[in-house]
């Protein structure tokens, strides 16, 4: 199994949701600010992945307790497990969030059509187009484009997230990127963790994060474009 990580209670990561996150390993972008390194790398814990049976008597001790399931990674999409682990939280009665960077539409349009997500969270890191090469290997607009539709289309709550890092992110670029996602319910503009990063040598000559004033206008032009934009 990919399951690398369990936060047993969360009341941040799923709006409106007691919820439990589960962690899994490995990720196909290469964020240099990215603050789970170790998920990005696809490492595994000491004692191995949970296996799925174990998840389910957790999640089976906390019915009552618990509202939802968020998965996040790493990137989900990514693991051959992630339709088992979402096939098993429904059949327990949970809500289910999905986490995603968006790189693998077709995984995602196969899990809303088997009804296995409630709520979906994607992360936009630049313009599309600007991934290639230090948040992604190859060019990956294609995709990216794609996910925003088919989570545009699908009908169910969902968001919009950007962590706000140089060179990746100024006001010009978030205003583009929020008219990418045009009429979203949420767009939430994040601020750099320095505590983490999978390259902290990027940072060496320019710093990458903004400032709360700074902030305060990337937020300022991205809302003109959506419904609601925030800083978390």
């Amino acid at each position: 199994m990919s399951i690398a990580g369990l936060q047993k209670t969360s009341l941040i990561d799923y709006p409106g949701m007691v919820s439990c996150v589960i962690f899994l390993t490995g990720c196909n972008f290469t964020c240099p600010y990215c603050h789970n390194p170790e998920l990005a790398r696809g490492r595994r814990p000491a004692g191995g992945a949970m296996p799925l049976d174990d998840l389910v008597a957790f999640l089976e001790a906390r019915r009552g307790f618990l509202d939802g399931v968020v998965v996040t990674g790493g990137e989900p999409t990514l693991s051959p497990d992630l339709a088992d682990i979402g096939r098993a939280i429904k059949a327990l009665g949970f809500r289910l969030k999905l986490d995603t960077n968006g790189s693998r539409p077709k995984v995602l349009a196969g899990l809303l059509d088997a009804g296995l997500v409630d709520y979906l969270a994607m992360d936009l890191k630049t313009l599309p187009e600007e991934y290639a090469p230090h948040l992604s290997p190859r060019p990956c607009a294609a995709e990216l484009t794609e996910s925003i539709r088919i989570i545009r289309a699908s009908g169910l709550p969902h968001e919009f997230r950007t962590t706000c890092v140089r060179p990746f992110v100024d006001e010009r670029r978030i205003a583009a990127m929020a008219r990418c996602i045009a009429g979203a319910p949420l767009y939430a503009l994040q601020a750099l963790q320095t505590e983490s990063l999978l390259n902290p040598n990027f940072f060496q000559s320019t710093p990458g994060a903004f400032s709360p004033s700074e902030m305060e206008a990337l937020c300022a032009a991205a809302a003109p474009h959506v419904q609601r934009c925030i800083l978390r």
